[in-house]
């Protein structure tokens, strides 16, 4: 009998639910690119964003588990699981987890034009005055709207939360001054900021970013408990053998610790955040109750 060759000697597939071109989308190129060369094999990727992420699911959980087709995935399969009724997979039990890769913030904006000069201010005046002021977001059920409804039932406040169809129009209505805040990544906002055009309140994450380190985070501005990020891992098939997972986490790793690549990844506005299986397993856990919980609260209609 042949012996089978070691993992892994032919091309290493990852289908990614995220759209081609967009930030997440290249730093995963950037990480097929180093991974290809480690390896010693070509690693191609393959974009099937849509609704859900049920397509990149459905991908992966058809495949061999052999660790030749890999998914990636995250926070967005966490929002799935609250906003659909029939979601044909669940993240937190069909797929294994195989490494962390990155996240990346939200952050609270207003243009330059607005009287608003912290987050405390903002505050202020939707307590003072209910239903006066309005917090422009992405289209329903995304996660920069879910976030602003967080905020919103996190301290009890009324405004109006106004999402928009996509990006372009919400960063028009924000410049135009046409809405007081919006809520969006700071891959979207970087340009912006760094022309000057928009001013920034706080950022969703735990800690400041690095790249706007005199920009306060939502819990130093009077939000307690408030963390938010969106965040990028890989997965594989039920089932793939426990040394193929290693390998590729280790591979991932020790690419992600690599000085440029960090640095490559702060560029796009992402954040390197390694993660072990059992790491990822449980945030999808609590990240999926937590936005079950929004989504529930908001009486968002389940799709």
């Amino acid at each position: 009998m042949q012996a089978q060759a070691p993992y892994p000697n032919r091309t290493i597939r990852i289908v990614s639910t995220l759209a081609a071109a967009s930030v997440s989308d290249i730093s995963l190129r950037f990480l097929g690119q180093e991974l290809s060369s480690r390896l010693h094999v070509p690693v191609v990727i393959e974009n099937q964003p849509g609704t859900g992420g049920v397509a990149a699911a459905r991908a992966v959980m058809g495949s061999q588990a052999d660790g030749y087709t890999l998914a990636l995935g995250g926070n967005n399969w966490a929002l799935s699981v609250g906003l659909f009724r029939n979601l044909p997979f669940d993240p937190r039990t069909d797929l294994t987890p195989v490494v962390g890769i990155s996240e990346f913030a939200y952050l609270f904006v207003t243009s330059q034009a607005s009287t608003y000069h912290s987050l405390a201010q903002v505050i202020a005046a939707a307590r003072a005055k209910p239903k006066s002021l309005t917090f422009g977001t992405s289209s329903a059920g995304t996660t920069n709207h879910l976030t602003a409804l967080l905020f919103k039932s996190a301290l009890g406040l009324d405004f109006v939360v106004v999402p928009y169809k996509g990006p372009t129009d919400l960063s028009v209505a924000l410049m135009r001054n046409d809405i007081d805040v919006v809520v969006n990544a700071y891959g979207g906002l970087r340009q912006a900021i760094e022309q000057g055009q928009i001013r920034v309140l706080a950022t969703t994450t735990a800690a400041r970013l690095p790249q706007l380190p005199d920009v306060p985070t939502m819990q130093e501005s009077g939000v307690a408990d408030f963390d938010v990020s969106l965040w990028n891992a890989l997965y594989a098939p039920l089932g793939t053998p426990p040394e193929v997972i290693q390998t590729i986490g280790k591979a991932v790793t020790d690419i992600l610790s690599e000085p440029g690549m960090q640095q490559r990844f702060r560029e796009l506005g992402l954040q390197v955040k390694t993660a072990s299986a059992d790491q990822i397993a449980q945030r999808m856990r609590l990240e999926s109750e937590r936005w079950g919980r929004v989504i529930a609260e908001s009486g968002i209609e389940k799709q």
